[in-house]
């Protein structure tokens, strides 16, 4: 496991649990507006053991609850079932963070139960998918596939996306949600600048239009909220 990152405590990422949260190194996409640019590349300047990571889970047993694995992208990691099955041997809950463009490995961990609430980030309608997660190509049928097979699960799941200005609009996030339907958990993150952030000079929405955004799509959408 390339583990770049650990946040010992953690009351907002893994919703009704008390969790700790762990960044992998490496992700497949080039979002201009992720706020980890460091987790980017394949190589952590300033890796953690795995062991650590479980030395301080063992620890911990009795006051978390859960784990939140996130990135980067996780499920770039060879060795990411083998890691999650010695957090689950320790008697915690596990939360997912994906791009879901590896649905394989997603159905795997999910059917084997591994892992009991996944949140995929769908990055923009299918139209304007390449462009926003900075790629020239993209595989839009593993995004399609992973978004069906949390659908088809029994795990809890959420679908949400972050927004900003030069992606983002309100026909857009209504394409999205016409594609995942009106019965999902789908939340709208507001983009912060911050100094992590892999291009500067994007900017997020105001609350006003963050306000209007979700009055519309809950007019036939009503899972829709903003973050």
């Amino acid at each position: 496991m390339k583990i770049a990152g650990l946040q010992k405590l953690t009351l907002l990422d893994f919703p009704d649990t008390v969790a700790c949260l762990i960044f992998t190194q490496g992700c497949n996409f080039r979002c201009p507006y992720c706020h980890n640019k460091d987790l980017l590349d394949s190589e952590a300047l300033n890796q953690i053991e795995e062991k650590d990571v479980l030395t301080y889970l063992i620890k911990r047993k009795g006051l978390l609850d859960g784990v939140v694995i996130s990135g980067g992208e996780p499920l770039l990691q060879k060795d990411i079932k083998e890691f999650i099955q010695k957090i689950k041997s320790l008697g915690y809950k596990i939360k997912l963070d994906t791009n879901g463009s590896n649905p394989d490995l997603l159905i795997d961990l999910i059917n084997n139960k591994l892992i009991d609430y996944v949140a995929m980030d769908i990055k923009n309608d299918f139209e304007d998918y390449a462009d926003t997660i900075g790629v020239k190509k993209v595989n839009l049928e593993k995004i399609k596939q992973s978004i069906e097979i949390l659908k088809n699960s029994k795990i809890e799941f959420e679908f949400r996306t972050t927004i900003v200005k030069q992606k983002h609009n309100l026909n857009k996030l209504k394409n999205i949600c016409q594609y995942i339907g009106p019965s999902c958990k789908y939340y709208i993150q507001n983009y912060r600048d911050c100094n992590t952030v892999l291009k500067k000079g994007l900017t997020g929405f105001s609350e006003e239009e963050l306000d209007n955004f979700k009055k519309e799509l809950n007019m036939v959408f009503p899972n829709v909220d903003v973050r």
